[in-house]
């Protein structure tokens, strides 16, 4: 395992491009695209502003730059330097950015959801979607990029519309039988629409891309409700996460729970594999210390941590909720499904030092990481089962079936891992920090 030195980096804005040749990311107004192998810096852009949202287009042949408090979008092109974009949407606003799956339109959403303005690169063509709705996840494009859903709001009622993305002509609109809807996501296979309501309303609703309602599924009343969704990359599962610290896997066929999955406090099923973190003091020789580099001296009396694994019954740590404010950090806030759909990883937030990692063919629960820091991200590796956690230290954790591995990054200062992502190659990993970020390039054995 190699890392790269620390470049700067501001709001965690740091991106690989989808084909895996550029790493994008900002240092306030600038926006610096490298080389992925070499960090070379190949292109430097100066925006009017700081940045706070850059996206990659599907071709990686623009990055857009979002700065909501000016309303601006400005677009560069990696093939055209000189080329530039700027779209101004005035006194209207901005809140949300984002590519359409072409790469050649840009969709902006106006202050207080007034409306979507879909903006052409290549025509310079305006179209309007009215009355968006404002929820957390009000957008959602089929993965073949076919298809765009879009949740809406008007008379006090929730719709869905339905748009090809080639033309923007609406193909469906209906209403959906929710209180407030909260968020959308399609299926990987674009064949089905989930849409959930809001956490005081534990309901998730499922369409066909006609409109057809296929199934309604509530697994409580009277009670906070859905957290979290995540579809498994085959579409056979659809993983619920919710307040009350449960998962629940409905199938594809019937869209009923085929099993739910309990996140306890204590683990007690011996054939569950508890893997703890400990620190231990460096042991140093003293050959090494002569005059070692500065980088070095600092990760060498840094104190480093390994993974134990521990005896069952294991007691995790437990954080209680604050129970009269907003959001209380209860429930399962974060899951994802590994590439080939073996596993799902979850963190249940009142338990927030723990990873739990469930076998998807047995249905049963694998293994649990028990972290001495609270888990900021975790990120599945694109090509194989094998897991990157960061705790808001500096060190990053990899686990994969074969086993658990805890690497002190080994840079000189504090830097503190809040977010990371794969390589599309799953060969290195990007590791932010809010000033800072470096690459950690992993050798194919480690594979």
């Amino acid at each position: 395992m190699n890392f790269s030195e620390l470049f700067r980096l501001s709001g965690l804005l740091g991106r690989f491009s989808p084909d895996g040749k550029c790493l994008a990311s900002c240092v306030q107004y600038r926006l610096v695209i490298r080389d992925v192998n070499t960090l070379q810096i190949l292109q430097l852009y100066t925006c009017l502003d700081q940045i706070q949202y850059i996206e990659w287009s599907s071709d990686s042949l623009f990055v857009l730059c979002a700065m909501y408090k000016r309303g601006i979008v400005q677009v560069w092109s990696l093939e055209q330097p000189e080329w530039h974009c700027k779209i101004d949407e005035g006194s209207a606003g901005l809140v949300a950015s984002c590519w359409s799956p072409d790469g050649r339109h840009i969709l902006n959403t106006t202050e207080f959801h007034l409306r979507i303005t879909v903006w052409s690169l290549c025509t310079k063509s305006v179209s309007y979607i009215k009355y968006p709705k404002a929820c957390q996840q009000g957008i959602a494009f089929t993965k073949d990029g076919r298809y765009m859903a879009v949740a809406e709001r008007r008379d006090c009622k929730d719709f869905i519309s339905l748009f090809v993305c080639s033309d923007w002509q609406l193909l469906r609109h209906f209403d959906t039988e929710t209180q407030d809807l909260f968020g959308i996501e399609w299926a990987p296979n674009g064949c089905v629409l989930a849409v959930w309501d809001t956490c005081l309303e534990y309901k998730i609703l499922l369409y066909s891309l006609d409109g057809r309602l296929l199934s309604t599924y509530r697994a409580y009343e009277w009670s906070l409700g859905i957290k979290s969704i995540a579809w498994s990359p085959s579409s056979q599962f659809l993983a619920i996460g919710s307040y009350d610290e449960k998962v629940r896997i409905l199938n594809h066929v019937t869209w009923k729970k085929i099993t739910e999955f309990e996140h306890p406090v204590t683990i007690t099923n011996p054939k569950t594999i508890v893997y703890k973190e400990v620190e231990k003091s460096p042991s140093v020789e003293t050959e090494r210390l002569s005059f070692p580099p500065r980088a070095l001296a600092s990760s060498l009396f840094s104190t480093q941590s390994k993974y134990d694994i521990s005896e069952v019954p294991v007691s995790l740590q437990c954080v209680k909720p604050v129970a009269d404010k907003a959001n209380p950090k209860i429930g399962i806030g974060m899951l994802a499904f590994s590439p080939d759909n073996c596993f799902l990883a979850t963190k249940n937030d009142n338990i927030p030092n723990a990873v739990w990692i469930w076998d998807i063919q047995k249905l049963k629960l694998f293994v649990v990481l028990e972290q001495l820091c609270a888990v900021q991200c975790f990120q599945w590796d694109p090509r194989q089962p094998r897991l990157a956690v960061c705790t808001g230290n500096g060190k990053v954790y990899l686990w994969s079936p074969a086993g658990c591995v805890s690497v002190q990054v080994p840079v000189e200062g504090d830097f503190q891992i809040h977010s990371l992502s794969w390589h599309s190659s799953g060969d290195s990993l990007a590791l932010l920090s809010k000033d800072n970020f470096c690459v950690c390039y992993l050798e194919r054995e480690e594979a």
